[in-house]
């Protein structure tokens, strides 16, 4: 499969954007999603957000908590519960490493992205440590830097 086909079977559905702002990601997990039927409806309709959602371990199980998917306009009394907590399919060995990794000191799971991979609704997940304010000031200097950089460059090409 060539690299364009793999990337055609991808639709992503949203992002949190301010992850990566206010945190260092450590390490990426790609988990699955138990959903009811109007909420991958809602989904297919990119009616999502992740602002503020975490993932938690309990009893060897992961859940997404405050991930807010819309009811179904077209739904009807078995429409869903917009802010319930779903849980995440990851296999055994991948929990046993997260469990680990998660009671370290300060770091979280947090959902980076929805997207659906060959039809099935899929989460992103990253093991995540918050960074500090300077941290986020060096991040902005870095990266106008850059756009300063790239801009001149664009200039003396001309």
């Amino acid at each position: 499969m060539s690299q364009s086909d793999k990337n055609s079977s991808i639709k992503i559905v949203t992002q949190n954007r301010k992850a990566r702002h206010d945190y260092h990601i450590i390490e990426t997990w790609e988990a699955g999603m138990v959903l009811r039927g109007t909420e991958v409806k809602s989904l297919r309709d990119g009616k999502a957000n992740l602002k503020d959602s975490y993932a938690r371990l309990e009893n060897g199980e992961v859940f997404l908590y405050n991930c807010h998917i819309s009811p179904y306009e077209k739904g009807t009394y078995a429409n869903h519960d917009p802010e319930r907590k779903r849980k995440l399919l990851l296999n055994r060995q991948e929990i046993r490493k997260l469990t680990g990794k998660v009671e370290e000191k300060g770091l979280t799971l947090i959902a980076l992205k929805i997207y659906f991979k060959h039809g099935i609704a899929k989460v992103e997940l990253g093991l995540a440590r918050g960074k500090k304010l300077y941290d986020r000031r060096a991040d902005i200097a870095k990266r106008d830097m850059k756009r300063e950089i790239e801009r001149s460059l664009k200039h003396k090409r001309y």
